[in-house]
């Protein structure tokens, strides 16, 4: 068993269809011996039949002679009621009776296979016995013939196993040749996959002409290579965004202490330490913000819990005063299943996003709509074009300066919002508004 799996598919396969092959053809030659045999069999035992029924002609005219003419049946014997043998055939003569063959009362003739008879001890027979009436007893004809062997014929048996191994040949060339040309595919997309690497994720697998489970799966490789140059080619911006969004504040921290240390005696230390901190908060919010992206990335697991997230939303939003005004429309009621952290992860993320961008008021609300139970952070700001709707969603992307190039963002706050409402069954979109730019999550309703 171990060695069968070290063999190809071609291979095994040959052999599966060799071997039903040969089994078929042994069946079928099974089958034709026994009708061949059934029919020899018959033949012969007719053979007989006629040889008996000239002798019984012989005895009911009278003429029956001493020593009966060799015919094609070679033993003949014609015994009187006393068990005597009265005439034969020169093979049989001074043999006793062949057999013992008794015929019923009702019967004219009988038949059977015998084996071990006294005058064929190695060989079985068949033998036929007819009763003939006499005036004075009646007599039994026994004729008797060697019986058809099982294989009937050595040539048959040769003629049978040389077609059953030329069909067993035909099968097994015929599989090895189709299933190498049907697989042929499938060697061909698997070198190409072979060459395919990390620098080189542009090349495809070849696409088969037929329409069949080959084509298909090189057609889902072709789209999984697509989804893995993108992840990649995303990994690779999101790594050198990532490398520059963090080297910037190291930089600036690095100035800031060189220029201090070329003239400390000028030196506001003081303010130095205030800007060294701002920069350190900064790069903290990054590292913050990796760690979380991370996380959702790896899909880390959550603790769920039934939430109100109108609750939720007066909770954090009570944590700390905001430069714009905040208004609340929070219907109650609404809950949801969720990871409280991360949700309020998200809100946290949406309303310091409307806050940078904000002229003087974001309103926060919270309802419950189809199902779905709906957050809605609106700002008063410039807004957001609709062709930039889903780009502000992309890692480290960067719009505007008015929206982007802000004090305290890092490219990252909407992007982890979006992951959190995808991972609790939701979307987070950018949706029409009169005025500024309106973030609308959509998550499911708690069954309660």
């Amino acid at each position: 068993m171990s060695v069968s799996r070290h063999w190809s598919l071609r291979k095994r396969l040959t052999i599966i269809a060799s071997v039903v092959m040969a089994l078929l053809s042994l069946a079928v030659a099974v089958l034709a011996l026994l009708g061949v045999h059934g029919l020899a069999e018959s033949y012969r035992t007719d053979q007989i039949t006629n040889a008996s029924l000239k002798v019984v002609h012989l005895v009911e005219r009278g003429v029956l002679p001493a020593v009966l003419p060799a015919t094609e049946v070679k033993y003949v014997q014609v015994v009187n009621s006393e068990g005597r043998v009265i005439s034969a055939t020169p093979a049989l003569l001074g043999q006793p009776p062949i057999s013992h063959m008794t015929i019923s009362r009702s019967a004219m003739r009988a038949g059977r296979e015998e084996c071990a008879l006294p005058a064929f001890p190695d060989t079985c027979m068949i033998v036929v016995a007819f009763r003939v009436y006499r005036e004075e007893s009646d007599w039994t004809v026994y004729a008797a013939d060697t019986a058809v062997p099982w294989y009937v014929d050595p040539r048959l048996v040769g003629l049978l196993a040389a077609g059953s191994v030329l069909l067993v040949v035909i099968t097994a060339l015929g599989t090895y040749r189709i299933v190498g040309k049907t697989l042929r595919p499938v060697d061909d997309i698997s070198a190409e996959l072979a060459e395919i690497n990390v620098t080189d994720l542009g090349r495809r697998v070849p696409v088969p002409a037929a329409h069949d489970e080959i084509r298909r799966l090189a057609v889902i490789v072709n789209q999984t290579l697509d989804r893995l140059e993108k992840l990649v080619e995303q990994q690779r911006r999101f790594a050198s965004d990532a490398s520059h969004d963090l080297r910037s504040p190291l930089t600036a921290m690095r100035a800031q202490v060189e220029a201090a240390m070329l003239h400390p005696e000028e030196t506001d230390w003081m303010e130095v330490s205030h800007a060294q901190l701002d920069s350190l908060e900064r790069l903290e919010a990054l590292v913050s913000d990796l760690l979380m992206l991370a996380r959702l990335d790896a899909g880390a697991p959550s603790t769920r819990e039934l939430l109100d997230l109108s609750q939720l939303v007066t909770s954090e939003l009570n944590r700390r005063a905001r430069r714009v005004h905040v208004s609340r429309v929070l219907e109650p009621g609404v809950k949801v299943y969720g990871d409280r952290l991360r949700l309020a992860r998200m809100l946290t993320n949406l309303v310091d996003n409307a806050e940078r961008h904000a002229s003087e008021r974001v309103t926060v609300t919270v309802a419950q709509s189809g199902g779905t139970a709906v957050l809605e952070v609106l700002d008063d700001g410039t807004g957001i074009p609709p062709d930039k709707r889903e780009v502000v969603f992309q890692r480290f992307t960067r719009l505007d300066a008015a929206r982007s190039k802000d004090a305290g963002g890092t490219g990252l706050g909407l992007p982890i919002a979006r992951e959190i409402a995808r991972e609790h069954g939701g979307m987070l979109t950018v949706e029409d508004s009169p005025i500024g730019a309106r973030f609308v999550a959509r998550l499911p309703l708690a069954d309660t």
